[in-house]
This record gives structure tokens, sequence and C-alpha cells, in this order.
């Protein structure tokens, strides 16, 4: 059963939301790639349009848009995703993840592109539990 922790973005507010997705919900978001559009109902908000902006497996390698398929690789990289060298030139050998989302991810970074009727932090206020204070 896939789990995803998505990092909701809503440049609208300027604000970021952690959302947790499980279940059926998470399945729909295997296969996608990077750059793909959803329906916002996947991570709780319903009426919106997000985007896959990227994400990071389970050992913490980040997903690169222009790196087709489901696997790691070593490529080289001068400044870029994944790697900001000290001085200009300087290339290293990295590795990165794929451009689709599979059960190996753990975190899918999300932008909202289509705004609902309510608010994000609303919508996303209303699903998460209430913390006790002491």
């Amino acid at each position: 059963m896939a789990e995803f922790k998505c990092v909701v973005a809503d440049p609208k507010e300027g604000k970021t939301f952690a959302v947790e997705v499980k279940g059926h919900h998470a399945n729909a978001l295997v296969g996608k790639k990077v750059g793909d559009e959803v329906d916002g109902l996947f991570v709780n908000l319903p009426g919106y349009r997000v985007k896959v902006t990227g994400g990071s497996d389970k050992e913490g390698f980040p997903m690169r848009h222009d790196l087709p398929g489901i696997g790691r690789r070593r490529i080289l990289v001068s400044d870029s995703l994944g790697y900001h060298p000290d001085r200009h030139g300087k290339r290293r050998r990295k590795s990165l993840r794929g451009n689709t989302v599979t059960l190996d991810i753990v975190q899918i970074n999300l932008v909202v592109v289509k705004h609902g009727a309510k608010p994000v932090a609303e919508i996303l206020a209303e699903a998460a539990p209430a913390e006790k204070k002491a």
C-alpha cells in the first residue's frame, strides 16, 4: 500500500502545508511524473488542481525533472538540483532519482495551480487533528 508525505505549496498565500496521503488516494499518485497536474482531491483539496514539482525517495535522493524513468542514477552535474559547487565549472557525479513517482518515493512536492472556493489553510486546518495544549 502506498503512503506519501505531500508538501503542498500555495503561491497565493506564500505558505506550505504537509499532508499525509494513504490508501487509494496515494495509489492514484503512483505513475505520475514531475510536471503532471493532478486533481487536488488526492491531497484533501477538493476543487483544486495541483502540479507535481518534485520529491525524494526513502534514502533522501531528490527527483529530477529531466531524468526519465523510476530508478536512481549517478549522473555528472554542474550547478543544478542536488549540487551547488563552490566555484564555477566544477562538476561532480551525484545520485538522483528519475521523474516518475513510485512506491520508493516518500515525499512529493506539489504546488497549487488552480484554486478552489475555500482557502487552502482553512481546508487543511479542518483535516488536521487538533493539538492538545498542556
